[in-house]
């Protein structure tokens, strides 16, 4: 089992930690741990990283030495039977202007590249960097590519993309530097919707090629 590190941010605010490499297995024990310490007394707010797990909580109600005490104690349970996330598919049109540049890169065709990412079955690990943006694992290895070297000033809403070895989409327009192989008509945020984003951590993603 990977050890857990605590510290403090700030004075109503803890962040859980454990080391790399980022895996399903340490995500879903970061879910789990999520789950346990909602029901801690003075607990706000939970929100899971990539391979930690921060805590809002009110000082007045609890104290941050408790709550420490409290992640360690429950991070020592053994692990649950988790049920599936929501198994949701997403129509991309793979005409996103670093296609070629990923393909190149890989040494695949362009629609090597689109089989392979829409072959895949994508984990929602954590939503981050943006409302609604998921990140994704579960990508094909021989489509890992890094992060262009120039970020855009503005990438398009729903914009598709890979950055390292993850893959995931843009909910809303904003600079990003991943490498754009498409895009999708599919809102991932719609701040007047309950819940106001189309994924959680946990839901399966397939992309089919539209």
């Amino acid at each position: 089992m990977s050890v857990l590190s605590v510290h403090p941010l700030g004075e109503s605010a803890l962040c859980c930690t454990l080391p790399a490499p980022l895996s399903l297995d340490q995500q879903q024990r970061i879910w789990q741990l999520a789950a346990a310490l909602g029901e801690v007394d003075g607990v706000q707010e939970l929100i899971p990283g990539m391979n930690n797990l921060t805590l809002l909580f009110d000082p007045l109600r609890t104290e941050p030495a408790a709550l420490e005490a409290a992640a360690h104690q429950l991070w020592t349970q053994p692990p649950r039977r988790r049920a599936p996330g929501r198994r949701v598919e997403i129509p991309v049109s793979y005409d996103g202007p670093d296609l070629g540049d990923v393909a190149a890169h890989c040494g695949l065709s362009a629609a090597e590249v689109v089989r392979r990412h829409t072959a895949a079955e994508y984990v929602v690990y954590f939503l981050g960097f943006q409302p609604g943006f998921a990140y994704l694992g579960g990508l094909d290895a021989s489509l890992h590519t890094p992060r262009r070297s120039e970020p855009r000033v503005a990438v398009p809403a729903g914009s598709v993309g890979i950055g390292g070895a993850q893959t995931g989409i843009y909910p809303l327009a904003t600079p990003g530097g991943w490498q754009l192989i498409g895009r999708t008509a599919i809102p991932l945020f719609d701040p007047q919707a309950e819940p106001p984003t189309l994924l959680a951590p946990g839901d399966r993603v397939r992309f089919v090629a539209a």
